[in-house]
């Protein structure tokens, strides 16, 4: 598409578009108006998630009457699948709809699903009867009830996973990379975006979960249905303003047909010279020449390198049966990246249980403040929110200059380091949650409560505060370096596949919990550690068992960790200059 000449000093974009299709008028479109009204549906979109998800469990146990290894699974297996479905999102955002599309449809499903959800709490037929927990009386929900419940539920995950994946894409293309002044605010608006999604789970924790158990489950889920309506009115509302960027194809594509052209030649027999293989020099089109930088050639997964065979005839190029060696060399590089990329899973196993077991402990517990207020069980959650927020600013302000001095590094931990340190407090924090459900059971036995499961346990629910603080302080350091590593070391080009990588660990790690908890269940049913009155349970085993699980994997990562070679570095080792990055970073 050619771009009109201005006379003079042009406002006009070269590489954005208004919602018209014209080049973009950088003083009447994007900005901080534009990122404000991404943001809000940002905001809106975590406050429906985190109000419905954390409180989740209570409602599948006290209100659908199911035991608490199906609640906890539920939960994992709604988060899970949001996360999962990034993946999804962002390949539709980069090859299909663009990342305005897809923010606008996968509200759109978000609000819908929301909807079905509060009719389902309003209208009586599709939930059971009420009756006292764990009473012979009590009647399980139907499959019919169930199925209404379930369609809500993934409606709303698969709208979350569409959104999150292009909503902080679509707020970075507000600003122009280009420019020194746009660039400065495009790293403010990253801070505003990672400080609106804690204010959405500050409102959800807090807020809605009080709401929720004390005046009305359906009052809060149809505040989350109102809210996330309202943020895609706004989101729609700034239609006009937006700057639109033009679709680059998904990166899954280009890892896709490697490996396949790697396989069609699988029988090949590869050149010793690496300069005889297909690479960048040899195509014949200026414009993919000039987005392609030549990579050195490794010798790690050299099954790949036969993808660039050079065949006969290469007047006509199929990506499907011949690729560069550059491009084999970026696949390389996720190749790399991803022993790193399961060790990180376990850690997200843990973090589940703060949505599932460790709310269920806390509804056992005396949750009072003062002689009339009650902390609703969820609401613990904030704590763990909270030392986010704390640890973030601690460790800028107080670990940076430590390590500094004394590792030598200005910047403080690197990525790695940082996902380390985050692995072991995921271990300090099952350690911690065994030792208080032992602590919660001895006081279960001593006041005679074993056969009273729905009798206040006399200990303080604050018991429970160390392992929502591990935990907290732990995704503090894995998350912002996973996410700093995944972006740091991904190919040029691959941001967003990388970003989808980095949350499919998420994804993957609410899986494994469900995988746990069910085989857990079944091995145990005799003597059951996940027993649906936690009184007769043996839940400290679990998390025995997932502190043994997270530290035979941190020794695991710790072994990754230490071959791993930075890209900066290994390309310095080559005599390459780092690649220009020309994405914004991303973060969801």
């Amino acid at each position: 598409m050619a771009l009109p000449v201005t006379q003079g000093k042009s406002t006009q974009l070269s590489d954005a578009w208004d919602y018209k299709g014209r080049p973009a008028d950088a003083t009447k479109t994007g900005g901080w108006i534009s990122a404000a009204m991404i943001l809000g549906v940002e905001a809106c979109e975590r406050l429906t998630t985190m109000g419905i998800a954390v409180n989740l469990v209570t409602y599948l146990t006290g209100v659908m009457h199911l035991g608490n290894a199906i609640s906890a699974n539920t939960v994992t297996n709604f988060l899970g699948t949001s996360f999962m479905l990034c993946l999804l999102g962002g390949f539709l955002a980069d090859t299909f709809l663009g990342r305005y599309l897809t923010v606008a449809i996968f509200t759109s499903v978000q609000a819908i699903g929301v909807t079905i959800l509060t009719i389902s709490v309003v209208i009586p037929t599709l939930r059971p009867p009420s009756c006292t927990v764990g009473s012979p009386a009590c009647i399980q929900a139907t499959a019919s009830q169930l199925g209404v419940l379930d369609l809500a539920l993934y409606l709303t995950a698969l709208g979350t996973g569409g959104l999150k994946s292009s909503v902080s894409g679509l707020g970075s293309d507000q600003f122009n990379d280009s420019n020194k002044e746009e660039r400065t605010q495009m790293t403010k608006f990253f801070s505003w975006f990672f400080f609106f999604i804690s204010i959405g789970t500050l409102l959800a924790v807090t807020v809605l979960v009080y709401i929720e158990d004390n005046i009305g489950r359906q009052w809060g889920y149809g505040i989350c249905a109102c809210a996330i309506v309202i943020g895609l009115f706004v989101f729609l509302a700034g239609t006009r303003r937006y700057r639109f960027k033009k679709l680059v194809g998904s990166p899954l594509t280009q890892v896709a047909a490697v490996l396949v052209a790697a396989w069609r030649k699988r029988r090949r027999e590869l050149p010793s010279d690496s300069s005889e293989l297909f690479n960048v020099d040899d195509l014949t089109d200026p414009g993919t020449k000039k987005k392609k930088q030549n990579l050195p050639h490794t010798k790690e997964f050299r099954v790949l390198d036969k993808a660039a065979i050079k065949d006969e005839d290469i007047t006509k190029i199929n990506k499907w049966e011949l690729s560069t060696l550059t491009d084999v060399e970026e696949v390389k590089m996720v190749m790399r990246m991803l022993p790193i990329w399961a060790t990180t899973i376990m850690f997200w196993t843990v973090y589940a249980q703060m949505t599932t077991f460790s709310v269920s402990q806390a509804t056992t517990m005396d949750r009072h403040i003062g002689k009339s207020f009650q902390i609703p069980p969820a609401s613990l959650t904030v704590f763990f929110v909270g030392t986010i927020l704390i640890t973030v600013p601690v460790y800028d302000r107080v670990i940076v200059p430590i390590a500094g001095r004394l590792l030598h590094k200005p910047q403080g931990l690197t990525p790695l380091q940082r996902i380390g340190v985050g692995l072991v407090f995921s271990v300090f924090a099952m350690v911690a949650a065994a030792l208080t459900e032992i602590k919660r059971l001895h006081v279960v036995r001593d006041n005679g409560l074993v056969n009273n499961p729905d009798a206040q346990i006399p200990l303080t629910v604050f018991w429970l505060i160390p392992q929502f603080l591990f935990v907290g302080a732990g995704e503090a350091f894995t998350y912002i370096g996973q996410l700093d590593f995944f972006l740091r070391e991904c190919p040029k080009g691959m941001k967003t596949m990388s970003t989808g990588l980095f949350l499919s660990t998420l994804s993957l790690g609410f899986f494994v919990s469900s995988i746990l908890v069910t085989v857990v269940h079944k091995v145990t049913i005799k003597r059951p550690w996940l027993a649906d009155d936690l009184n007769r349970g043996r839940l400290y085993n679990f998390y025995w068992l997932l502190a043994i699980i997270s530290a035979l994997n941190f020794l695991v990562y710790l072994v990754f960790a230490r071959g791993y070679v930075y890209k900066q570095n290994r390309l310095a080792q080559e005599g390459y200059d780092e690649l220009e990055e020309e994405e914004g970073p991303s973060c969801h």
